[in-house]
């Protein structure tokens, strides 16, 4: 990008060095620091900027900025904290995104800063400030809605605020209510209680009684009369009127349009990346959002100009306020940006990233930035991950003619290539009498028949120990750590013993390559230890050696061990011990590199040169966390940012993708036909992430049940076992960890889930296909939607490895989805 040659701003000295939130207010058009002990609060007379920095599993830090706008802000000081957004943006190496937050319409990711939620007071820099010691306690009463990021709103403090589908918070001096309307949703009311904690324990120091007042219960109870007399009494209320602020803006179709000199210009065609240059900014219309694309190369000037013709572009097409602008920088663009375009190189946007951070780190040099975090290269994954540890019982079937056969514990680890197999660990974890990890393996050469039969034998499985096992479908080649542990040796190797394999050979007019004790055959050894300790039997000939690696060259009655001149001493180890599960008693003839005997060359064919390149491991990535949900007809998908274990809802299936596995967590209150979907669902989303994102469709798929979650599954949140322990709905949950076990609360709420949401790109192919209408869906066109959505064959290897184009993917879907009237 092309810098300003602008001094910077005191105000944003030495910002972004360290993960977390840092806000400005702006007073008298300048940015002003707001210290830690302020955050969360913002006045609605004000504007301000937010700078939230985070960092990444490969260490290097990303920027997002948020400016919000109170709803009694001058438009010069809304004006003031644009401009300043971008100055900040440029001090951070022009590569943030920016959003504008409305009060009222903040995204989830802004809200997610500050959790449970923000609380708009009154007043501002103008009017000037009351501190809370010169202000007398006033009875006020909030809206709370959202399941997750709780959008908090101040109304009226009387009997006309009140309606039947909402949640309401009434904080008096002495107590604090809750009141959930007849329709309102299990989800906000569950959040509405965490809202009453944060209130309690910050302007009531953790001393206020907390009362719980269910709409149409006319009851003698105490708290219920209490809290009608505080409105006068009780009367009927009446029926809810959506107000302006409440529109929800509709999403259209994409439509791009170039800016120059603040003016738009509609850009024809379909969408591709090839159409935005780096020299230029444009605005991207999808209706309820507005991007704002920015070309590497643009100037600081140009990048003003933008966001202002972006605001002029919203008032003059009468959009609603909850309108996001959203500015991105090329080569950081978000997943709800690219998953718009028709054409978008897949893959990782890591390579983009990696160029960008010298450039970054040059220009954070010139203006006396700190470059920690900046010019860091991604590291790869070397960190052992949590494994099944304490002992258990492991079993293994291979797949033959439809029927699972046991394999005997002298054959347990050795895996061929063209077979299936079932793959049980029963063990011990905490207080639990037995925990269950349940595998599909499937060999790369395996048939689509045995694999449908693993599937089935599994399901049937997980069916006997009622639903409790942890369920994973594993491709060869990209076993887990926790699976690989398994074994105490893990071998790969050639060919089938299955009849299905045999079979698809024979048709082929091939006999195969089915390893025996007997054959010339080459074993690669790169494992390290108990978690990658695998093995692959690869081609028998010299160039398949590596000098990173170890091998085992077995020739009739001859077992080689070759030595690469960069293998390590574990290596070496592990494959001495490979060898001796093989073909137990033989004796090893040791082969260093360069020391070979002709013997050894000739088993193999002869000598040939060989790569000394290591292979390199993949990168790591930060995990991403979606929520999957039906409501009123529409297949919803959400993206949590900031996750942690309270967003897992027990109404809901979650997916969490960590690019190395994707898990599908079933929450208990799912519907019972929906839970049998998880693998279906999380099929769908790799086969669409890999078109988009570069995603592995060997990638490991595990299915979890809520209350039988694994280590390797837990890692990746903050985990409370108690909290795990809890049963009932998301409101009775909550309820009971934060009133106590005695506090019994009745389920009379929706489940209805509603409010933007921000996807990623393969989810957003699968939103938008289904949400063609907006009708309420009776349960069975609900039956269909699942039947039409989930009825495609169970798809082999060749199939999934095809990529698809955006267009291709909604095209698939679409053809497949039932409107609902």
């Amino acid at each position: 990008m092309s810098g300003s040659t602008k001094v910077l701003d005191p105000a944003f000295q030495g910002v972004g060095q360290k993960p977390g939130t840092e806000i400005w207010r702006i007073e008298n058009f300048e940015p002003v620091p707001v210290p830690k002990s302020e955050h969360g609060k913002f006045y609605m007379g004000d504007t301000y900027i937010v700078l939230q920095t985070t960092q990444n599993k490969g260490g290097a830090y990303l920027f997002d900025i948020h400016f919000w706008i109170g709803k009694d802000t001058s438009q010069d000081e809304a004006g003031t904290a644009a401009v300043k957004t971008v100055e900040l943006d440029a001090a951070l190496g022009g590569r943030a995104v920016q959003y504008r937050e409305i009060q009222g319409h903040e995204s989830d990711k802004f809200l997610s800063y500050f959790k449970p939620c923000i609380i708009p007071l009154e007043g501002g820099v103008a009017s000037g400030f009351k501190k809370p010691e010169e202000e007398e306690f006033e009875t006020r009463l909030y809206t709370c809605k959202g399941k997750r990021a709780v959008h908090l709103k101040q109304v009226p403090f009387a009997r006309s605020s009140l309606n039947h589908d909402d949640v309401f918070i009434l904080d008096t001096k002495e107590k604090i209510y809750q009141f959930n309307g007849a329709n309102s949703n299990i989800q906000e009311r569950a959040k509405a209680l965490v809202v009453i904690q944060y209130l309690k324990d910050k302007f009531h120091e953790g001393t206020s009684d907390v009362a719980i007042v269910d709409d149409g219960k006319l009851d003698t109870e105490s708290d219920s009369g209490e809290f009608w007399v505080l409105f006068g009494g009780f009367a009927p209320i009446a029926r809810k009127v959506a107000s302006e602020d409440e529109i929800i803006p509709e999403t259209t179709p994409p439509k791009l349009y170039s800016i120059a000199d603040g003016q738009v210009e509609s850009i024809d065609g379909d969408l591709s990346k090839s159409m935005l240059e780096n020299n230029k900014c444009y605005l991207l219309d999808c209706g309820s959002e507005i991007f704002i694309w920015v070309g590497r190369v643009t100037q600081v000037e140009e990048r003003k100009t933008a966001i202002q013709a972006a605001e002029d572009f919203v008032a003059s097409e009468n959009r609603p306020k909850a309108t996001r602008i959203t500015r991105v920088i090329q080569g950081y663009e978000p997943h709800s940006f690219k998953s718009n375009f028709d054409s978008w190189p897949s893959g990782s946007a890591t390579p983009a990233n990696e160029e960008g951070r010298g450039k970054v780190a040059a220009l954070l040099k010139q203006q006396g930035v700190g470059l920690k975090g900046l010019s860091k290269s991604t590291p790869v994954n070397e960190d052992i991950p949590p494994l099944l540890e304490g002992g258990g019982k492991l079993e293994v079937w291979y797949i033959d003619a439809n029927s699972k056969t046991v394999l005997s514990k002298d054959h347990v680890g050795k895996l061929y290539s063209g077979d299936c197999y079932l793959v049980l660990y029963t063990y011990h974890s905490g207080e639990r009498k037995e925990d269950y990890f349940l595998c599909c393996w499937f060999g790369k050469n395996s048939n689509q028949e045995d694999q449908e039969t693993a599937v089935r034998l599994a399901s049937t499985m997980t069916n006997s120990l009622k639903g409790r096992p942890v369920q994973a479908r594993i491709f060869e080649g990209k076993e887990p750590p926790q699976f690989v542990a398994l074994f105490q040796h893990m071998v790969v190797l050639k060919g089938g013993l299955s009849s299905g394999y045999k079979n698809s050979m024979t048709e082929k007019g091939s006999s195969g390559e089915t390893y025996t004790p007997e054959s010339i055959a080459l074993i690669q050894v790169s494992g390290t230890g108990v978690h990658n300790n695998k093995a692959l039997q690869v081609e028998a000939v010299a160039t398949s050696l590596n000098s990173y690696d170890c091998f085992l060259l077995q020739s009739g009655t001859s077992m080689f061990l070759w030595v690469g001149n960069h293998s390590t001493h574990e290596q070496q180890e592990l494959a001495a011990k490979v060898a001796e599960f093989l073909k137990p008693g033989t004796t090893i003839k040791h082969a260093k590199e360069g020391t070979e005997s002709s013997s050894f060359w000739f088993a193999l064919g002869g000598k040939q040169n060989f790569t000394s390149k290591k292979v390199s491991s993949e990168t790591v990535r930060d995990p991403h966390l979606f929520s999957f949900s039906f409501n009123r007809g529409k297949f919803q998908v959400e993206e949590i940012h900031n996750f942690d274990q309270d967003d897992l809802l027990t109404e809901e299936m979650h997916l969490l993708d960590t690019h190395a596995e994707v898990f599908v967590w079933v929450g208990q209150c799912v519907d019972p036909k929906e839970k049998q979907t998880a693998f279906e669902i999380g099929q769908r989303y790799i086969n669409l992430a890999g078109s988009l994102e570069g995603l592995s469709p060997k990638v490991p798929l595990y299915k979890i049940t809520e209350g039988n979650e694994p280590c390797f599954f837990t890692t990746y949140f903050s985990w409370d076992s108690t909290k795990a322990t809890v049963q009932g709905n998301s409101y009775q949950k909550k309820a009971a960890l934060l009133l106590g076990t005695h506090h019994v609360v009745e389920d009379q709420s929706s489940s209805g889930n509603q409010g933007p949401r921000q996807r990623a790109a393969a989810l957003a192919a699968l939103t938008s296909a289904f949400n063609s209408s907006s009708g309420r869906t009776s349960s069975p066109e609900k039956k269909r939607l699942w039947d039409s959505f989930l009825g495609f064959p169970f798809m082999n290897l060749s199939e999934l490895r095809k990529p698809l184009s955006c267009n291709q993917i909604i095209s698939q879907i679409t053809a497949t989805s039932v409107p609902c009237s």
